[in-house]
C-alpha cells in the first residue's frame, strides 16, 4: 500500500509540473503560428488521447517521468508545401527562442503563483526558536543558545524552520562568517560565527542538526495515544491515556525517551511501570522487530503519542493582502532559484558532495510525505521542484531547452543555423551527460534505501 501511495504521489507531482512546463511550450508555439502535432504528458504508448479542433493530439502516456510537445518540423520529415509556414523550422530564431524558453518560464510563473496563493490564504508557522545547541558546532560557536528566536540569517528574513533550513543550506561548504539576527527575552541582537567549511552529510543530510541546532518543542509526556489493532501494545493490555513512568525500573522523562527505548529493544522483554486512573501498575511487553528503509532493525509496539498542543506564543501567522503578497512571492521564488544555483555551483566546484543529488525515488518519497502533510507542504514542495525543473532545463546542455536556446542565439548572430554535424555531436554529448546524471542520481537514491 505504501508503494502504491508513493507511486501515485510521484505521478501527481510530475504530472502537474510536466503539464505546466509543456503547456508553456505549447501556448507560445500556438501564438507563433506553429502547428502542434502532439501534447503528451508521460512517455511511451498513450493510455488514452483525444484531438482538438486544430488537429493536436493530447495524450496521457504510460511512463509518468516527463512529457513533450511535438511540433511540425522539417528536420523530422517532409512537410507539405501548404503547411511549411506552420513548421517550427520556418520560424525566425527569436520565435524559436521564445518557444524553447516558455517551458522553464511557465515553471517559474507557477512557483510565483504558488507562493502568492499561500501568502494570501495565510499560513501558520512554528517560530524558529532554538532548543538544544550541539557543543563545538557552528551554532554554538556563533553564540546561539536555547530559547533564542532566529529572525534573519545573513540579512535575509526568516519566519519558520523551513526558511532557516534554506538559508543555512546556501552556506554549506563555505568559509567565512554567518550572521544571525536573534531575540531572547524581548531583547534583539546580532550573532556571528565562523562556518569553517561546514558541510552536509553524504548519507542522510540534516542541515539543522549538522549546523548544531535542535528546534525547540514543547514537553511531550510519555502518555499513550492511539493503540494499533493487533499490535504488541494492545496484546499487552496497554490503553490510550496510560502514562509510562518507568521502563525496567528506570524513570522515563518524556515521550521521546520512551520511543528511543522501544526502538533499541526489538524482541527484548521490557517491564513498564504505567499510571492509569491514578494507580500504578506493571506491564510486560516485547517490541516487535521492524526493518527500516535503510536495512536497520527497530523495536515497534504499535502506539501513537497523545496529541500535544503548541503554545500560542511560539506560533506565527503569516498572511498578506493580494498586492502585498506579490513581492513576497517573488522573493520566495528567487530564494529557491538562488539555492538551486548555489547548489549546482558547489557540486561543480566540489564544495558540496554530488551524493546529495536526488533522483526519482527520493522525489517520490518526498512527494508522498508532502502530500500526506497537507496542502501547504505539498504546494511548497511543488513550487521548489518547479523552480528546480525550470533551472535544469535552462542549462546550456544540448537536448535541454537551454541548449536549443544557445543554438538559436548563435543562429541569430551568425545569420545561419548551426551545422547539422555540430548539432548531432551536441545531441550525443547532451544525451550522455543527462543519462550519466540520471544514473548517478538513481544510484544515490538506491544507496539511501
Amino acid at each position: 500500500m505504501q508503494i502504491i501511495q508513493t507511486v501515485l504521489a510521484l505521478a501527481l507531482t510530475l504530472g502537474i509540473l510536466v503539464t505546466l512546463h509543456e503547456y508553456g511550450h505549447f501556448w507560445v508555439a500556438r501564438r507563433c503560428g506553429v502547428k502542434v502535432l502532439r501534447f503528451s504528458v508521460g512517455f511511451g504508448k498513450p493510455l488514452f488521447s483525444w484531438y482538438d479542433r486544430h488537429g493536436t493530439e493530447f495524450a496521457i502516456a504510460a511512463i509518468p517521468l516527463g512529457g513533450y510537445v511535438k511540433m511540425l518540423d522539417e528536420r523530422e520529415g517532409p512537410v507539405p508545401e501548404e503547411l511549411r509556414d506552420q513548421a517550427f523550422t520556418s520560424k525566425p530564431p527569436s520565435q524559436r527562442i521564445a518557444i524553447a524558453a516558455a517551458g522553464p518560464i511557465a515553471n517559474f510563473l507557477f512557483a510565483i503563483f504558488a507562493y502568492w496563493l499561500l501568502s494570501v490564504v495565510g499560513v501558520t508557522h512554528v517560530a524558529p526558536i532554538v532548543g538544544d545547541v550541539a557543543v563545538n558546532s557552528v551554532a554554538s560557536n556563533s553564540g546561539l543558545q536555547e530559547g533564542m528566536e532566529i529572525h534573519a540569517i545573513d540579512g535575509h528574513r526568516v519566519s519558520s524552520w523551513r526558511d532557516v533550513n534554506m538559508r543555512i543550506l546556501e552556506r554549506a561548504g563555505e568559509q567565512g562568517l554567518i550572521t544571525l539576527d536573534v531575540s531572547s527575552s524581548g531583547a534583539r541582537g546580532t550573532l556571528s560565527g565562523e562556518l569553517g567549511g561546514w558541510s552536509l552529510s553524504d548519507e542522510t543530510p540534516n542541515p539543522l542538526g549538522e549546523f548544531g541546532i535542535t528546534p525547540w518543542r514543547p514537553d511531550v509526556p510519555a502518555i499513550l495515544g492511539q493503540i494499533a489493532d493487533g499490535g504488541r501494545a494492545q496484546a499487552a493490555g496497554l490503553q490510550s491515556g496510560d502514562r509510562v513512568i518507568a521502563v525496567n525500573g528506570e524513570p522515563v522523562g518524556n515521550w521521546f525517551e520512551l520511543v528511543d527505548i522501544v526502538r533499541n529493544a526489538p524482541e527484548q522483554s521490557l517491564d513498564l511501570t504505567i499510571e492509569r486512573a491514578g494507580a500504578e501498575r506493571s506491564v510486560r511487553i516485547t517490541p516487535a522487530e521492524k526493518v527500516q528503509d535503510n536495512g536497520e532493525t527497530m523495536g515497534f509496539v504499535g502506539v501513537g503519542v497523545q496529541p500535544v498542543s503548541w503554545p500560542d506564543s511560539v506560533m506565527r501567522e503569516v498572511r498578506y493582502g493580494p498586492l502585498a503578497a506579490i513581492p513576497i512571492a517573488l522573493d520566495e521564488t528567487w530564494a529557491d532559484t538562488r539555492l538551486t544555483l548555489v547548489a549546482i555551483k558547489k557540486m561543480i566546484t566540489g564544495l558540496l558532495s554530488p551524493s546529495n543529488l536526488s533522483g526519482p525515488i527520493t522525489i517520490a518519497r518526498v512527494a508522498e510525505a508532502s502530500v500526506s502533510s497537507g496542502f501547504e507542504d505539498f504546494v511548497r514542495f511543488l513550487a521548489y521542484l518547479s523552480v528546480s525543473l525550470g533551472i535544469l532545463n535552462l542549462l546550456p546542455v544540448p537536448v535541454l531547452d537551454g541548449g536549443h536556446i544557445v543554438y538559436y542565439t548563435i543562429e541569430a548572430i551568425r545569420k545561419k543555423p548551426v551545422s547539422d554535424a555540430v548539432q548531432e555531436l551536441g545531441l550525443r554529448i547532451g544525451m550522455a551527460m543527462i543519462l550519466t546524471l540520471m544514473v548517478f542520481a538513481l544510484y544515490n537514491d538506491l544507496m539511501r534505501l
